[in-house]
C-alpha cells in the first residue's frame, strides 16, 4: 500500500469538491485495513458525507468495502460495524505468512495484536499439544500450527466464527495437526493433556482459569490474557491467576508478562505466561 504521505493529500484533493476546509481537516488520518476491507473512524460532523468519504477512501486505497468502526460487544466479542461502501465484508487477511479469512463486520480481529500473534508463532515447538480455549478464527493458534508445527485443539463456541476457523485450517493446510470443535470450552473433556493452553479472551477470562488448569499438564504453560486497570498493575493480572490456582491446589510461576495494547482509557490488555505445577 502506498505511504500515507501520498494518500492523504490525494484524498483531500478529491474531497475538496465536497467538503469545506474545516471538514477536510476532520478527515481520518489513520485507518485499519484488514484484507481488502477498510475500517474507518468518522467524526459526527462528517456524518452527512460518510458515503462519499468512504467511496473516496475505497478508491484511493483500493479496497472493496469500507466500514465504520462500532462497538465490540457480547460474549463472542462481535463487532457492530456500519457498512459505508461496498457490500462484501468477508475478506482474507494475510499476516506473517498466515491466512485469516473472516467477516470484518461481525468478527473481532485486532491488527494491534500482531506482535502477540507473531510471538505465538515463535514459542510453540513441533509436536507440542496446544489447546486454544477461545480460538476465534484461529487468531493465536494458527501461527502455532503453521510456523511452530504444534498440534492444536481449537475450541470456538460461536457457530458463525467456527465456520471461518474450519475454513482457515484448510486455507493454511494444517488439517493434519489442527482440529476444531464448535463447543463451549467448559464442556471440553480433556484433562491434564496440554503442553500449552491459550486463553485469548478479555474482561471475564479469570472465570475460565479453573478449566484451563484442568486442561494443562504438570509443568505446562498457560498464556493468560485479560484486561487490567492501570491502577492494579503490576500486581494484576497474575495476582488473580495465582490466587485461583492456589485455591484449586496448583502452584504457578510467572514466566513473562506483556502489555498488548490499550483496551480503554486507563485499562490495558495484558498477557501473562504462567507455568503450572500440580501439587
Amino acid at each position: 500500500m502506498p505511504g500515507t504521505q501520498l494518500i492523504k493529500p490525494r484524498i483531500r484533493e478529491i474531497l475538496s469538491e465536497d467538503l469545506t476546509p474545516e471538514l477536510l481537516d476532520m478527515l481520518p488520518k489513520h485507518w485499519v485495513r484488514i484484507g481488502d476491507v477498510l475500517i474507518l473512524p468518522l467524526r459526527p460532523e462528517l456524518e452527512p458525507y460518510k458515503e462519499r468519504i468512504a467511496e473516496v477512501y475505497a478508491r484511493v486505497l483500493n479496497v472493496k468495502t469500507v466500514v465504520r468502526k462500532g462497538r465490540i460487544k457480547g460474549e463472542f466479542r462481535e463487532t457492530n460495524y456500519e457498512v459505508l461502501y461496498g457490500n462484501d465484508t468477508v475478506t482474507t487477511h494475510v499476516e506473517n505468512g498466515v491466512k485469516y479469512r473472516l467477516d470484518v463486520a461481525r468478527i473481532m480481529f485486532s491488527p494491534a495484536n500482531v506482535r502477540e500473534r507473531i510471538r505465538m508463532a515463535g514459542v510453540a515447538k513441533p509436536g507440542e499439544l496446544v489447546v486454544d480455549m477461545f480460538a476465534g478464527v484461529g487468531h493465536l493458534s494458527l501461527p502455532m500450527a503453521v510456523h511452530g508445527k504444534a498440534r492444536v485443539v481449537a475450541l470456538e463456541k460461536s457457530p458463525y466464527t467456527f465456520r471461518f476457523l474450519v475454513e482457515n485450517i484448510e486455507l493454511n493446510r494444517v488439517r493434519d495437526r489442527m482440529t476444531a470443535y464448535n463447543i463451549d470450552n467448559r464442556d471440553f473433556p480433556g484433562e491434564n493433556i496440554a503442553d500449552r493452553v491459550l486463553m485469548g479472551y478479555v474482561v471475564k477470562t479469570h472465570e475460565f482459569i479453573p478449566k484451563a488448569l484442568s486442561i494443562v499438564r504438570d509443568g505446562g504453560i498457560i498464556h493468560y490474557h485479560n484486561t487490567v486497570p492501570a491502577k492494579l498493575m503490576p500486581e494484576e493480572p497474575f495476582g488473580t491467576f495465582r490466587r485461583v490456582a492456589e485455591e484449586h491446589g496448583y502452584r504457578v510461576e510467572k514466566l513473562n508478562e506483556l502489555v498488548i495494547k490499550r483496551y480503554a482509557p486507563g485499562v490495558w490488555h495484558v498477557v501473562v505466561d504462567v507455568r503450572v505445577f500440580r501439587e
